[in-house]
């Protein structure tokens, strides 16, 4: 059997393959090494992988996940899971190679993760060649939900939202400085938290407040991510995550205002990752 694991912060897609082709989608919560240690990544398959899972009939696994940037970070999840499938051969990866295998398949091209978090790189076919460094939710993630839940709340604390934006978000939310601080300084996956605006956002996206947010985000993702690779202009640029997927009309309109060509956009990796393994 051949497991495949597509890891976010917020959620990890599993996919089973048997010998006969059969599949078996297994979802649990997401998990990145840079937020979680290996008791919490291992606590993880304990309680929501492994009642649907027999560990010992497993022979390969292709592992993509966030925070999978470093040889170090990628150890700790490979301790992990050798831990747990024992019998297995094992590849962990950064989440980016497996959006770029996902979206590119072996074709040249941009693969961009607009989700809780972002990132981008170019993609020759067979490896990345090129990547923009990324500085996470604090410094970084441009264009994704993290991002604009920040700019929201800036927004908010900073009087800069329309009333009637204000009545709804404190209706839904009863936001305070110490609750968003103490959720930020205090509490785990400080990231999830600022995506958690995002629904919120995506409800009112006709209000013209709430579009200018979103395309300001996006802009950002392009002038930041994008643009700084040579042939963006000439290179077609796809799109993997919940915000590129539910965000998708003004993603584009976006794209097109900074001369981008656009291709795919899909909500998850898995099955662009099942596709590449498949073949």
């Amino acid at each position: 059997m051949i497991l495949i694991a597509d890891s976010g912060s917020t959620k990890t897609d599993w996919c089973l393959i048997d010998n006969n082709g059969e599949r078996k989608a297994i979802q649990t919560i997401g998990i990145n090494p840079y937020q979680m240690n290996s008791t919490a990544i291992k606590e993880v398959l304990d309680k929501e992988l492994y009642p649907f899972i027999y560990p010992d009939k497993v022979k390969e696994i292709f592992y993509y996940g966030a925070g999978c940037s470093t040889e170090r970070k990628c150890q700790t999840i490979d301790n992990v899971l050798h831990d747990f499938f024992n019998l297995a051969s094992i590849e962990v990866h950064h989440d980016l190679l497996g959006a770029a295998r996902a979206l590119c398949g072996h074709e040249p091209g941009i693969a961009c993760i607009l989700g809780t978090g972002s990132n981008s790189c170019c993609f020759d076919g067979q490896e990345i060649t090129e990547s923009v460094v990324s500085l996470g939710f604090l410094l970084g993630d441009e264009g994704s939900g993290a991002y604009m839940g920040k700019q929201l709340i800036i927004d908010y604390f900073h009087d800069r939202i329309p009333g009637d934006i204000v009545k709804s978000f404190n209706q839904k939310f009863k936001p305070t400085v110490e609750t968003i601080l103490d959720a930020l300084y205090n509490q785990p996956r400080p990231n999830r938290f600022l995506a958690s605006f995002s629904p919120f956002i995506l409800e009112n996206i006709h209000h013209p407040y709430m579009k200018n947010l979103v395309v300001s985000c996006f802009d950002d993702f392009f002038r930041i991510n994008v643009s700084k690779y040579p042939d963006y202009k000439t290179m077609k640029v796809n799109f993997l995550g919940s915000v590129a997927f539910y965000f998708r009309d003004i993603l584009l309109e976006s794209a097109q205002k900074a001369g981008i060509t656009t291709d795919k956009i899909y909500r998850s990796a898995i099955e662009g990752l099942i596709d590449f393994h498949s073949n």
